[in-house]
């Protein structure tokens, strides 16, 4: 399934492992800059799935709402 996407997309398919483990393949891994020690944030939803996201990411979000919240 690795085929050719367009620049800055990828899709692929991962196995769970016993451990409920995935591997993030790399080219995954690369497109968004992440290396081994890296932290992401996983956000579930039940009608719209699994995202993984950088920690950056939900902490820039949570800087957003926190400054939102103190101006009020």
């Amino acid at each position: 399934m690795n085929e050719q996407f367009p620049e800055g997309k990828f899709m692929t398919t991962v196995k769970i492992g016993a451990k409920g483990q995935i591997v993030i393949p790399k080219e995954a891994r690369d497109l968004f800059g992440l290396s081994a020690g890296d932290s992401l944030i996983l956000m579930a939803d039940k009608g719209q799935g699994i995202a993984l996201q950088p920690f950056a990411y939900a902490e820039a979000f949570w800087n957003a709402v926190s400054g939102v919240k103190e101006k009020k």
